[in-house]
């Protein structure tokens, strides 16, 4: 038994989801790849997945095995990556998890330029913005938003950052008004946006003085969908809070009107966070570069047409 194939291609079913599409993207044969990892689970004398005939997951065995596969495939890959033969080029599959409305806004629009300067790396996008499993779901790394919480597993790399913006359409400002302060609030409806983490809607966060106030609207829309939350707005069904490059477009347009102007909130961080590993993947780390790049471009024109598109006084 070649080992070192094995692991990649255990690997690769982990990461597929499936022994049918793992064998496609080798180009192998389905039965060889049935066999490898048979061979494995029989060489180490643990069972690494739990099939049904519609879905594999990993046993605790098997995430700890796979864990392992991870690293000694980085280093490997980091090491030959080296060496002149190579020229250095990150290459294979990487599978890289953000919220639909990062990758639809900035990442996609500029996902060519990425495919030009590494024409060896086959790219995934999964776009979700709950919190992911990434050895479970076999995901290179994340782009998430807000400050990362310390972990033994996982590296966080801030990439950028972006601003919030609580703006409404002109529609529903002409029938209930622009309020000029936090305490105009408690009369104004806005629309909700559910947190994947705690199941409850956002409270609008303010730093006032130096001092942080945190305000729950008033809500009788909610939603957990970043598009679905702008398209509320654009509505006319409420006020909203939202990061300045979902709404700069619609603020640019006219479509939305920003209000409250005067009181800011901390920037939120963006941050691609990755598996903790000796080597980091050259094709992480490359991704990780490009899109620190893509957004670091991209803020000065969200803060330029925030800046531009005219408040509601």
């Amino acid at each position: 038994m070649d080992r070192l194939q094995s692991m990649q291609i255990f690997a690769r079913v982990v990461e597929m989801h499936s022994f049918t599409r793992a064998a496609e993207s080798l180009s192998l044969p389905s039965s060889r790849v049935t066999r490898a990892v048979k061979n494995l689970e029989t060489f180490l004398g643990v069972r690494l997945l739990q099939r049904t005939t519609r879905h594999i997951s990993l046993t605790p065995e098997g995430t700890q095995y796979y864990d392992h596969c991870r690293r000694l495939l980085a280093d490997i890959e980091a090491v030959e990556s080296g060496f002149p033969g190579s020229a250095g080029q990150p290459r294979g599959r990487l599978r890289v998890d953000m919220t639909l409305s990062l990758a639809r806004l900035v990442v996609i629009p500029a996902i060519k330029d990425f495919q030009s300067r590494f024409p060896d790396v086959e790219l995934t996008l999964t776009m979700n913005d709950r919190t992911v499993e990434l050895v479970q779901e076999g995901i290179d790394c994340v782009i998430r938003a807000g400050t990362p919480e310390d972990s033994p597993t996982l590296v966080a790399r801030r990439i950028g950052g972006f601003e919030w913006v609580t703006c409404a359409s002109p529609d529903y400002l002409e029938r209930h008004g622009a309020p000029q302060t936090l305490e105009d609030l408690a009369r104004h409806q806005a629309v909700g946006y559910l947190s994947t983490r705690t199941a409850r809607p956002l409270e609008w966060h303010f730093v006032v003085g130096g001092e942080e106030r945190f305000i729950r609207m008033r809500e009788r829309l909610i939603v957990n969908d970043t598009d679905g939350y702008v398209a509320c707005a654009l509505e006319g069904l409420g006020l909203i809070r939202a990061g300045s490059y979902m709404v700069r477009q619609h603020l640019m347009s006219g479509r939305l009107r920003r209000v409250l102007t005067g009181y800011s909130s901390p920037a939120v961080p963006l941050s691609v966070l990755y598996p903790k590993n000796r080597h980091l993947s050259p094709t992480v780390r490359a991704f990780a570069d490009w899109v620190g790049e893509v957004l670091r471009e991209a803020e000065a024109g969200w803060r330029i047409d925030t800046e531009a598109a005219p408040p509601v006084s």
